[in-house]
Parts: structure tokens; C-alpha cells; sequence
């Protein structure tokens, strides 16, 4: 039975009348979620009056996007919040045909995104009315079909979760053992000498090579912000290109990648200090970097670019980075003092020995990351079977 979303969706709008009365909520493409966890602090108004109060089971989006997706979501975090005014707050009044978390799934299918797609209004910023949204049409077998289809969806969530809870625990072994092998390094614990990060490098280069060129489907391949995932490594996959009338890696030699050169990000994104990641996927040699990075690369006599990694992407590096970030909105940090951030410097036979581990542990982390992948492709797939 196919029918539009509105026979069994009805608009609620309930508001607060005093400040501070349930807790602040954020909708984003992965959820819905208090605001205070999402971005660790409230970022709302400070008088949320007049804010609209959503219960458990009930729906919401944010009606504004800047990919020209929209992801509606179902509160399940706690029993009652408030959004902005504008989220819309909408429920199911016709249970008798649709499960809640049935609709839930639909809300993340591609079929959704498609149906709602002709809906959006604007250009760089584009909206999707709810009055609109409504019109949308769903795919509903019976409920006790839709229950089994749940159970399936919800199999493979869970094992997915699990495979990313393995994920996060070698990580976390990762830097539980750095700081067993290294110490405290704020206070220095075990005195290791100290230096500015200039002097153990050979290179610490940035060269803004590409400013008005366009990227191009082959040629040089960039390195760019984008391409630094969250745990260090880069997504090879989501590459650019360039073409320069003379080779690019002899115009430009010193910012040419090698095997286990740092990149990080200098600029364009509000956290420059914050994105940095190591080459260790070969494919990677020879490519160029973006005017928005800089390549740093360890002296092979001091310091192992893997341990200058853990350093610089844990507590204590990326808080000394951040003494250099300027405090304007773009958050830039400047070439030339990165070189000055201070790096405790353990012998190298210790450092190597550190590597040495992370290796071990990234052999690890690829077996379950394949099983994270296979995962989410069954996912994926029972997503398409259902809901197309």
C-alpha cells in the first residue's frame, strides 16, 4: 500500500512558557540529540521561551540545509525537549498502520531524500516546509511486516555499533599505552628534553601551489582538508586532481608527499589546529598538498613521525597548537610558529618501540574495519530492498 505521509503525520506546536523548561535539543543528519552533548555546551539562546516543546516518539528536522538534505528525527533521548521555533514538530496520529521506528528508517532512505528533493526552496541555503514535506509518499506493508523488517534493520545497526565500539576500544589502547610508555608530557614527568618542533624536522613547508587552478577528474593528485578522516588516516578514495603546464612535482619538490610525512591543516574550517594526519598509504606518495596544509616531516635521527603524530593529535600537543591559532573566526595557525610548539623528545629506540605497537594495533583495526564495512553494506542493502 503506498500512501502519503500526511494520512497518518499531524503538526504539533506546543511551546514553552518559561525559560529553561526541558532541556535544549539539535537535529542533525545523525540524530537527535541534547544540545549540551552534541556540541558540549549550549549554543542556543539564552531565553528559550517560546522554543518548541517535542515528546518521546515524536518527530522534527531542521528545516534549513545547507546540502539540500533533510533528515527528520525521532526523539528517543529523553522524554520531553525544546527546539528552535523553527523545527518542525510533527507525530503519527494513525498508529494502527505504521510503526514509529518504521518511519524512522524512512526518514534515512535515499527514497525519502529523492521524494522530498523537487520540495526545496532557495540557493545556497535551501528549505523544505513541512506542509510540503507531508506530501511525500511511503511504501507500507502491514505492521507485522514492518516488524519484521525492523528486526533486520536493527540486527545490522547492532552490528554495526559493535564494530565501531572495537574500533574506538583500539584507539583507546593506542593512547592508553602512549601515555604508559611516555608519561604525563604537560608536566614532563620522566624529563625528556624538549625542543621546538623546527628542530626536529627536516621539513615544516607550505606552498600555496594552487590558488585559481581547477580540480580536474585526473592529473596531480591534491591532498586537501577533506581528505584527513578523524583517526589520522586519509580518504584516498575522495581525490582531486590538478594540472600544471610544467610537472608539479619538480616546480614544486618540497611539498611533494612521502610515506609517513604529517599533514595538517593551516586554515578553512574553524579547527585549523585541529585536522592533522599522517600518509600511510602509499598511494599517497607523490601527491601535492593544498594551500590549505602543510607538510611536516620528521629528521629521521630524532624523532619517529609516528610518535610526532600521537603527540601532536593528543591533549597536550593540540593544546600548544592552539596557543598559535589566532582568534579570529577563520582560526588560522601560521607555518611559522608551528615550528615553535615544544615536543618532549624520548629516545628513538622508545619512540620506534611505540610505532612498532601502533602497527600491530592498525593490522587489527583494518580486520575490523572490513567487518565494519561488510556491516554496513548489509545495511545498506536492506535499506534499498525496503525502502528503494
Amino acid at each position: 500500500m503506498r500512501v502519503k505521509i500526511e494520512s497518518f503525520l499531524r503538526e504539533v506546536c506546543e511551546k514553552t512558557t518559561k525559560n529553561n523548561e526541558y532541556p535544549v535539543l539539535t537535529s542533525s543528519k545523525s540524530g537527535l540529540f541534547l544540545q549540551s552533548d552534541y556540541f558540549n555546551k549550549q549554543v542556543a539562546s539564552t531565553d528559550n521561551t517560546g522554543y518548541k516543546i517535542i515528546k518521546k516518539g515524536q518527530f522534527t528536522y531542521r528545516a534549513m540545509s545547507d546540502t539540500g538534505e533533510f533528515y527528520p528525527n525521532m526523539l528517543e533521548c529523553v522524554d520531553v525537549g525544546i527546539v528552535s521555533p523553527a523545527y518542525p514538530v510533527f507525530e503519527i496520529f494513525q498508529t494502527d498502520i505504521i510503526i514509529p521506528e518504521y518511519l524512522k528508517y524512512y526518514f534515512k532512505s535515499n527514497a525519502f531524500q529523492h521524494a522530498i528533493s523537487s520540495f526545496a526552496q532557495g540557493s545556497t541555503r535551501t528549505s523544505v516546509k513541512f506542509n510540503k514535506l507531508k506530501t511525500a509518499s511511503i511504501d507500507l506493508p502491514s505492521k507485522q511486516e514492518q516488524t519484521k523488517i525492523l528486526r533486520l534493520l536493527k540486527k545490522a545497526e547492532t552490528l554495526i555499533a559493535c564494530r565501531q565500539q572495537e574500533l574506538h576500544k583500539l584507539d583507546d589502547l593506542v593512547k592508553a599505552r602512549f601515555v604508559e610508555m611516555f608519561g604525563n608530557l604537560e608536566t614532563n614527568e620522566k624529563c625528556w628534553i624538549e625542543k621546538p618542533l623546527g628542530e626536529l624536522c627536516e621539513k615544516v613547508i607550505r606552498y600555496p601551489t594552487f590558488y585559481g587552478m581547477d580540480y580536474l577528474a585526473s592529473g596531480t593528485r591534491v591532498i586537501r582538508i577533506g581528505n584527513i578522516l578523524e583517526d589520522g588516516h586519509m580518504d584516498i578514495d575522495n581525490a582531486n586532481y590538478v594540472f600544471v603546464y610544467d610537472n608539479v612535482n619538480n616546480d614544486y619538490p618540497e611539498t611533494v608527499i612521502e610515506l609517513f610525512d604529517i599533514v595538517m591543516a593551516v586554515r578553512g574550517d574553524g579547527s585549523a589546529a585541529k585536522r592533522i594526519g599522517i600518509i600511510r598509504e602509499k598511494s599517497l606518495v607523490g601527491a601535492n598538498i593544498s594551500p590549505n596544509l602543510i607538510r611536516i616531516k620528521a629528521a629521521d635521527s630524532m624523532m619517529h613521525p609516528v610518535y610526532l603524530f600521537y603527540y601532536l593529535t593528543g591533549e597536550v600537543g593540540q593544546k600548544r597548537l592552539d596557543a598559535y591559532v589566532n582568534k579570529t573566526a577563520k582560526k588560522n595557525i601560521a607555518a611559522k610558529d608551528i615550528v615553535k610548539v615544544i615536543v618532549p623528545t624520548p629516545p628513538k629506540d622508545l619512540q620506534q618501540d611505540f610505532a612498532d605497537f601502533v602497527q600491530q594495533i592498525d593490522k587489527s583495526k583494518f580486520v575490523v574495519q572490513q567487518a565494519l564495512d561488510k556491516a554496513q553494506l548489509f545495511f545498506d542493502s536492506l535499506m534499498q530492498q525496503y525502502f528503494g
